[in-house]
């Protein structure tokens, strides 16, 4: 009697479980949350470095990608974050709320339910237990009753010392034990073959309690299943179709960097192969007379357009700001 209580137990271990799945996957919402922060500030704080850095060409595009790839990649562990939150841990609440109902004081209905029903099926045979526990002990009360009274009486038997009177009384004790003895294990054997023939039936009611409870779990198991499986979706980014092309897409970048090309543009921007202006003889041309505003607006618009560097003239292919004293800083 009373070994059901840890199916009854059971419902109640599945509510707290509940609790500790949601919390669980909360907690690694929060480490998804805080991976994005950290990837998008990782590359917030490198991408001006890698912007001026002094790579060129197809290299510092790769070396852009990274970046680029991590903010993608923080998306998308952010909206990791909110499908276990909002998605997952919403779900697991919801079920959790209709599959159990709680009671007014303490505990839950269908804790209740089946703790009832196991009750109303064992009452009689924990009856029958007691009436059998009672027969049994009784038997074994007189068996030691008899057993003393038989001792006497082989302690007697052959005994000088003891009168033929008492002796005679002590082997009609003994035989009053025994016939006691015999009735009473006979009343003890009748209660047992009653117990004995009525475990069928309590064996059935028992069971088809249990299989309430099983069918029960059963659900419980079914739905977790889901959502375990629901978090592991979420979680694998192996099989991520965005990830892949972050990656994919990396690779490629990277695979893309070509040596010779990078070369030849170096060579032909900085090198042999850059545009020259070879010194040439330059005929004197008498200046314009031109009101002073006007001119001064010419002037500024010659210097913004071209800049003159040893006789050469360039132009800027990107933004830069000087890191040293002597260094210019300019717009694309």
């Amino acid at each position: 009697p009373g070994n059901y209580q840890p199916t009854v137990k059971r419902t109640e271990d599945a509510f707290q479980a509940c609790n500790d799945i949601v919390a669980c996957f909360q907690e690694r919402a929060r480490v998804e949350r805080q991976y994005a922060q950290q990837l998008s500030e990782w590359s917030n704080k490198w991408k001006p470095v890698v912007d001026s850095s002094p790579l060129y060409g197809s290299l510092l595009k790769a070396w852009q990608c990274f970046l680029s790839s991590a903010d993608r990649l923080a998306s998308l562990h952010a909206s990791i974050c909110r499908s276990l939150v909002s998605e997952d841990g919403d779900r697991v609440r919801t079920w959790q709320k209709d599959t159990f109902h709680k009671k007014l004081f303490r505990g839950f209905k269908e804790s209740q339910d089946i703790e009832t029903g196991f009750t109303r099926a064992q009452k009689p045979w924990a009856k029958r237990l007691k009436k059998l526990d009672k027969a049994r002990r009784a038997y074994h009360k007189v068996s030691r009753k008899e057993q003393a009274a038989r001792e006497r009486e082989e302690h007697a038997q052959g005994n000088p010392d003891v009168a033929i009177d008492k002796q005679k009384k002590i082997l009609e004790e003994r035989e009053l034990a025994q016939q006691e003895a015999e009735k009473v294990r006979a009343r003890y054997e009748k209660v047992l073959e009653e117990v004995n023939r009525y475990a069928p039936r309590y064996m059935e009611e028992m069971e088809s309690i249990f299989d309430q409870s099983q069918d029960e779990e059963r659900k419980r198991i079914v739905f977790l299943k889901q959502a375990f499986l629901s978090i592991h979706k979420h979680l694998d980014i192996t099989n991520n179709e965005s990830v892949r092309a972050v990656y994919n897409e990396l690779h490629n970048t990277l695979m893309a960097i070509d040596e010779h090309e990078d070369l030849r543009w170096w060579k032909n921007t900085y090198g042999p192969g850059m545009p020259t202006d070879w010194p040439h003889f330059q005929e004197w041309t008498p200046e314009k007379k031109t009101k002073k505003g006007k001119k001064k607006v010419e002037k500024k618009g010659t210097i913004e357009r071209s800049v003159m560097i040893g006789g050469v003239r360039v132009r800027a292919l990107y933004d830069y700001v000087g890191q040293e004293t002597d260094e210019l800083s300019f717009k694309a």
